[in-house]
């Protein structure tokens, strides 16, 4: 026998919900889905009427469904928003490439706005020709350092006032769990923030609208949606150390689906002791983006990439940065051990 729709009690019911186990027909999914994000938005308030908002636009499924929920929120309760898709091309044969005509579908389906910007031309490298010397592992940490910052280098292009990005529950619960295996305090008390206020010049404040939203049913919602979106991985992140807390995240859930947004719930209510002593926010001195050091994550890996030195902002090498502001020679010792690719 049919099961009916737990909500409308009228229409034959197409999934059971992952977040909250209700047996939904797609309308009524839906819905919930838009409303639950509205809310989200709404409690936080994450925006103000006549704001120019960039979606992170990826060609992803998060990103996509991100673009088409704004989009629909926006018209539906009158947010009074401008709202336009920004997209980082990393320089990735096969995958960044293809993603990027999906983003450009996006554009003429959503009629929004488009900016490009690519490593390439803010870095001089593209994410192919730095694995190249860095290799397989730690790669990622290049990425991830680089995109935020180009996607704030775009933001300030098209004169935005707040970037959203497409991080859904598991994205969030994951983050929790790494900066908790790695004893990241600073990251593990602001990792769970909904939006950021703006850290200085060049930094663009950020918002999650997806946050308390399931990867599952992201992925339900673009399917039934009919959504246009690039769904093949990243040739270069297998090795990446968020797929371990991934698959942890992933058997959790299996055995209890409420744990993704538990632990978002402990990492928001988590406290610092009083008396820890915790990194003070500065700014570069090289290119004027924000740091807790002499030199940005930034700086430090393009220096290392363009000295052939790749280890160089791979681990803690903090006391070398007044060396690479005056230009000083490293030491024959220095350079061997951070010229291995290995690591």
């Amino acid at each position: 026998m049919p099961v009916l729709c737990s909500s409308c009690s009228e229409k034959r019911a197409v999934l059971k919900r992952p977040k909250t186990g209700h047996s939904l027909c797609k309308e009524c999914f839906f819905w919930a889905f838009e409303e639950e994000v509205h809310q989200t938005i709404v409690a936080a308030e994450l925006f103000k009427p006549g704001e120019a908002v960039g979606i992170a636009a990826s060609g992803g499924k998060d990103s996509t469904v991100l673009a088409h929920v704004m989009k629909l929120l926006n018209e539906r309760h009158s947010y009074g928003l401008q709202l336009m898709l920004i997209s980082v091309d990393e320089g990735i044969t096969g995958y960044r490439d293809d993603s990027l005509e999906t983003v450009k579908r996006n554009q003429q389906q959503y009629e929004l706005p488009l900016k490009i910007v690519s490593y390439e031309e803010l870095y001089g490298w593209t994410m192919d020709a730095i694995v190249k010397q860095v290799g397989l592992k730690n790669n990622c940490t290049f990425c991830g350092v680089f995109r935020r910052q180009a996607l704030d280098r775009g933001a300030i292009m098209l004169k935005v006032d707040k970037i959203c990005t497409g991080h859904n529950a598991d994205d969030v619960a994951e983050t929790v769990l790494m900066n908790v295996l790695r004893g990241d305090i600073a990251r593990l008390r602001r990792c769970t923030t909904i939006s950021t206020a703006s850290e200085g010049d060049g930094v663009v404040p950020r918002c999650k609208p997806l946050k308390y939203a399931y990867e599952k049913e992201i992925v339900l919602y673009a399917y039934f949606k009919k959504l246009d979106y690039f769904s093949t991985e990243c040739i270069y992140s297998p090795n990446a150390y968020r797929g371990h807390a991934r698959t942890f995240l992933k058997d959790l859930e299996s055995i209890r689906p409420s744990s993704i947004v538990d632990i978002i719930h402990s990492g928001e209510n988590l406290s610092v002791r009083e008396g820890v002593k915790m990194p003070v926010q500065g700014t570069c001195s090289r290119c004027g983006y924000i740091s807790s050091q002499a030199l940005c994550k930034s700086c430090v890996l393009l220096e290392g990439l363009n000295r052939g030195l790749p280890k160089l902002g791979i681990g803690k090498h903090h006391r070398l940065h007044e060396k690479i502001l005056s230009q000083q020679p490293l030491t024959e010792n220095e350079e061997r051990k951070l010229k291995s690719v290995d690591f």
